[in-house]
């Protein structure tokens, strides 16, 4: 998989990319992130990339024209042809090119990121994820290049980096080869619609504290039932 990020704050990422699981998969090549910076797209010495809404209001709004340069540059670089250079219809244009890439937008206002939602797109080639700040970005923007904007909660945050670290991050662990065991990824929280059940390793016995018998009988049917019973019960809690 091809991961290309577009964001203002390009520094933020590297500390993230590049340790755990995320360095492993780009090392092994399951999937290559590459970082782009929204300013270099800009033709002013001040590198702008906000304007004032029309209309007025507070804050301040991502203007079209860096977004659609950066955009575009990428699927040239990926794909030889971008919408711009095709001369196709917006409509045509997101056709063709939602089968070569998806385009993701981190706003408060798309569909909640879910374990379903995340292994939809592990499943694809090219993901390429701008990352919003300010007041918002210019809705044309959303109109001709966005194929789905996710959101991670109900809350707002300064920018789209953190989010789509977390999107990046749970997206790439289910890229098959990435997670050493299958089972590790199939039995998570929230792959069966259930919270994952509780985990304990040695010693059997700290400070008082014991691991369930259940665990320690060596009877693997036992073990399944305990723990599909707890994860019923934990979620059920919440």
């Amino acid at each position: 998989m091809q991961v290309d990020v577009i964001t203002i704050f390009p520094k933020m990422f590297a500390p993230v990319v590049g340790e755990s699981i995320l360095k492993r998969a780009q090392e092994c090549g399951a999937v290559r992130i590459d970082v782009h910076d929204l300013r270099s797209y800009t033709h002013d010495k001040r590198k702008t990339v906000d304007d004032r809404p029309y209309g007025g209001g507070p804050g301040m709004v991502l203007k079209p024209e860096p977004v659609f340069e950066a955009v575009e540059a990428v699927e040239m670089k990926r794909h030889g042809r971008a919408k711009a250079a095709a001369k196709l219809s917006f409509a045509k244009a997101s056709e063709q090119r939602r089968r070569e890439c998806e385009i993701i937008l981190m706003s408060p206002g798309g569909i909640r990121l879910t374990q379903t939602v995340a292994a939809q797109l592990s499943r694809l080639t090219h993901l390429m994820i701008l990352c919003g700040h300010y007041e918002g970005v210019d809705e044309r923007i959303r109109q001709a290049l966005v194929d789905r904007e996710v959101s991670i909660g109900d809350y707002v945050l300064t920018g789209g980096e953190l989010p789509a670290m977390v999107l990046i991050d749970t997206v790439v662990r289910l890229i098959p080869g990435v997670v050493g065991h299958p089972q590790s990824t199939h039995d998570e929280s929230f792959a069966k619609d259930l919270l994952e059940y509780p985990h304990y390793t040695r010693p059997p016995v700290f400070r008082g504290m014991a691991v369930p018998e259940a665990l320690r009988c060596g009877d693997h049917q036992r073990v399944a039932t305990w723990r599909s019973l707890q994860a019923v019960a934990r979620t059920s809690r919440q």
